[in-house]
């Protein structure tokens, strides 16, 4: 008979089912896996005639899956610690490179590094992203590998201005004395040491000097003054003058680096940077901008999907930036296997950008998406798709044992 067909169609809609929420079990510790459900609908209706008011008599020959759909909500954020993970909150995937060149799409941002120093998955694909030259990251670029090794050093930045908090004891004694070292650096990053020492000249009076080892820069004895001067307060122990920084041109240095012409800045946004209260002479700040060579410590991954290198000088340099892939319909991408997708003409070409922008999502960095499966949604799902499992079943017997009748009766 013709209508066992229609609850075998139940029962093989119904082993589908089952076989999908297994598969979203058997995947919820994968990370980025996205929770995928079964759409059924029912197969073409028999026509049978029409009744007395002219409605048509149709039956129903079954079930069908008629598609399948893909949750891609965002799972929780694990915090992994290990620099290259990234987990990606909102829309998008990561792009990754197979070895023929063939670019993916993921979730799984359980990243590591190879032996180039490229970001990779798993299985070897390259994290596809924006080069970046110089510490700047060119987005109108094509896609390139992340390679976090790229830039090992940092460029030393020779100093060119300092300032110095500090406060001169207004009740100093004439002749009284206080210094002040702040290091510096020149054009190929060797440090140095300046000494600011003030000295008490009379009510609300001091006198400057600025000095340098004389070894740094080929001269004899101890120190070589390289700036002198006077300073002035007022009343409330404010610096009047100077109120202009105070220029330093250093040269002949040893090392054989370029001449130094350094700006010792007075001034700040709360007012001088000097200033003479009625209390000890101490420094409490100094600042300067320049730095030494500095070699790579380790990267971070900002929101932006930006890999930062950060380097032993207090530096930090873009080594590239990660790029998010957004689909008019990511419900067309097609499945390839190790949480891999793959644009289909359902799902529309690769609209690839920046995390943060166009409505893309955000990154984590030092954090993996877990699978976004729910563990009791499942399991109620699998009830309902058991008991639907075995109704199709009694209903398969029935109609078995309907039709052996049938046979007795014509035999």
């Amino acid at each position: 008979m013709g209508a066992f067909s229609v609850p075998l169609s139940g029962l093989a809609a119904s082993s589908d089912w089952l076989n999908v929420i297994s598969n979203n079990l058997a995947n919820l510790n994968t990370d980025g896996y996205k929770d995928e459900t079964l759409n059924f609908g029912d197969l073409f209706n028999q026509m049978q005639g029409l009744s007395g008011n002219g409605d048509p008599i149709q039956i129903g020959t079954g079930v069908t899956v008629s598609g399948e759909t893909s949750n891609f909500a965002d799972g929780t954020v694990s915090q992994t610690g290990v620099a290259s993970n990234m987990a990606l909150q909102g829309n998008g995937f990561f792009v990754v490179q197979n070895s023929n060149g063939q670019l993916d799409y993921t979730r799984d941002g359980d990243f590591s590094v190879n032996s180039q120093g490229q970001l990779c998955t798993a299985d070897g694909q390259l994290v596809m992203g924006y080069p970046a030259a110089s510490g700047q990251v060119s987005t109108s670029s094509p896609l390139g590998a992340i390679n976090v090794n790229e830039a090992s050093t940092s460029p030393a930045q020779a100093t060119t201005s300092f300032s110095i908090d500090a406060n001169l004891d207004a009740t100093s004694a004439a002749g009284a004395t206080f210094s002040s070292p702040i290091t510096v650096y020149d054009s190929l990053g060797n440090s140095h040491q300046l000494t600011v020492n003030y000295t008490n000249t009379g009510t609300n009076a001091w006198s400057y000097t600025v000095s340098i080892p004389s070894a740094d820069v080929g001269g004899t004895g101890t120190s070589t003054t390289v700036a002198t001067g006077t300073m002035s307060f007022n009343s409330s122990g404010q610096l009047t003058s100077p109120t202009s920084p105070v220029a330093l041109n250093i040269t002949g240095l040893a090392d054989g680096a370029a001449n130094m012409s350094l700006n010792w800045n007075l001034t700040g946004p709360d007012g001088t940077t000097i200033t003479q209260q009625a209390s000890a002479s101490a420094t409490t700040t100094t600042n300067q901008n320049g730095y030494g060579v500095g070699t790579l410590t380790g990267y971070t991954v900002t929101s932006d999907g930006t890999v930062e290198g950060e380097f032993s000088n207090n530096q930090t340099i873009a080594l590239g930036q990660v790029a998010v892939a957004n689909f008019a319909n990511q419900q067309g991408l097609t499945q390839v296997g190790n949480g891999n997708y793959q644009a289909t003409s359902a799902s529309g070409a690769a609209i690839v950008g920046q995390a943060g922008v166009g409505g893309n999502g955000t990154i984590a960095g030092g954090a993996v998406e877990e699978s976004n499966v729910s563990l009791a949604t499942e399991f109620s799902n699998m009830i309902v798709a058991q008991q639907s499992y075995d109704a199709n079943a009694k209903a398969l017997t029935t109609m078995d044992q309907v039709t052996q009748a049938t046979i007795q009766l014509v035999s």
